[in-house]
């Protein structure tokens, strides 16, 4: 499969919307936090909800800048991490989708998000999406232009309970088209038997959560990988750090294995 270059304008690490941590890593990999952050400019009234409400997993995902973090200085890696809540704007999904902006999260109505003008949602793809995408882009157009073939995770946290339903999945391994990845990274995490370990779930392509690596990953030929770690399961630092370690040292392997596989080089540290 052929690596194809995007040339689009670097965007600054200092941008108010998107942060750029360790961009000069020397690992080909590239990770990315979508949902890294709860906050919400004080302009937004809090898009009309309650305090709890914007400490809740609707508006990030608790603990996955931590293990995001963890593991960008575990490979060397650059991290792209979004800096505003998901509620203002979903990073994960593509400009134009109902559920970028999303009215409604689980069971709660977001007031500041319900009637939205087309002026008003294309404001808020132009001030939070098209930065962070902008961000991701150079930092993968500088691994491509330096010789190097990028490898896209995110890294994402889920919570143990959906509109009332417990969740039996631990670990979500999540892939749209490209399985190169996901297909080798599964059977590693399960072999321990340390966590239930799912292919897909607890969401997959049907749900519309894999545009980042649609977008930044198959369009370019690059391997890419989602990661979901229940919530419950990372609730200290110090579980951040294990489980981080835990992930570094599979993905690492599942790397190596596919390099070797494709007849390709490693930079993946």
């Amino acid at each position: 499969m052929t690596i194809r270059k995007h040339v689009t304008e670097n965007t600054s690490r200092t941008d108010p919307t998107v942060e750029v941590i360790n961009p000069s890593g020397g690992s080909d990999v590239v990770f990315v936090c979508e949902h890294a952050s709860r906050f919400i400019p004080e302009e937004f009234g809090g898009l009309g909800l309650p305090e709890a409400l914007l400490e809740s997993h609707i508006a990030w995902d608790p603990g996955a800048l931590s293990i995001a973090q963890e593991l960008s200085s575990a490979f060397d890696a650059p991290l792209v991490a979004q800096k505003v809540s998901r509620l203002l704007y979903d990073c994960n999904r593509m400009p134009g989708m109902q559920s970028a902006i999303p009215s409604k999260s689980e069971s709660f109505e977001i007031p500041g998000n319900t009637g939205l003008t087309d002026a008003q949602r294309q404001e808020r793809i132009d001030r939070f999406y098209t930065p962070f995408r902008n961000a991701l882009t150079a930092c993968l157009d500088a691994k491509i232009n330096g010789g190097g073939m990028p490898i896209i995770v995110t890294i994402h946290s889920f919570t143990p309970i959906f509109m009332g339903k417990a969740r039996q999945v631990e670990i979500g391994i999540l892939h749209d088209a490209d399985v190169r990845l996901a297909g080798i990274l599964a059977p590693l995490l399960r072999a321990g038997g340390e966590y239930d370990v799912q292919i897909n779930e607890p969401y997959g392509p049907k749900d519309d959560v894999t545009h980042t690596l649609v977008e930044h990953g198959i369009s370019r030929g690059c391997l890419n990988v989602m990661l979901e770690v229940r919530n419950d399961f990372i609730t200290s630092q110090e579980s951040q750090i294990k489980m981080a370690n835990w992930l570094a040292i599979h993905l690492k392997q599942a790397i190596t294995t596919a390099r070797k596989k494709l007849g390709l080089a490693s930079r993946a540290r």
